[in-house]
């Protein structure tokens, strides 16, 4: 039975938290069938049927101008450390380790505007620890906007 990562999860929990009214019509994690015909992080790996990718709407309801500053949060978090982030989409760019988490230009058949997406190494597999880097980012964004 194919699962998400743990990681996926708990990104996908702190993101609900913060925007709970948010459209979740362009969210997903299993694979469709356009991506199971090729290699994509959304099939299910075959030994353990753990799922190493997730897709999350850019419509963040009362908070859609934010959807940009919550993809960089999550960049830096990768940037800073966190091993369990392969690589993350998100309108027409690409970011991930080979060039020390800097945004390039996608070139990919899907420029992903309506949703971002972000993909795990094995090592979110079985850790779901919160990403904590990410929430000292929002707290200082929310209090400095406050002012």
């Amino acid at each position: 039975m194919p699962k998400l990562c743990k990681a996926g999860v708990q990104l996908r929990e702190q993101i609900d938290d913060d925007y709970p009214e948010r459209d979740r019509k362009s969210d997903g994690w299993i694979a469709d069938t356009r991506h199971s015909t090729r290699k994509s992080d959304h099939n299910p790996d075959p030994k353990s049927g753990i799922v190493r990718a997730i897709d999350i709407d850019t419509d963040l309801a009362a908070h859609k101008e934010e959807v940009f500053d919550l993809v960089e949060k999550i960049r830096k978090c990768a940037k800073r450390g966190d091993k369990r982030i392969a690589y993350i989409i998100h309108n027409n760019r690409i970011c991930s380790p080979t060039l020390n988490w800097k945004w390039r230009k996608y070139r990919g058949p899907n420029p992903h505007i309506s949703h971002f997406h972000c993909s795990f190494t094995t090592l979110g597999d079985d850790n779901g620890k919160p990403y904590r880097d990410w929430e000292t980012d929002r707290k200082s964004t929310r209090l400095n906007s406050s002012h």
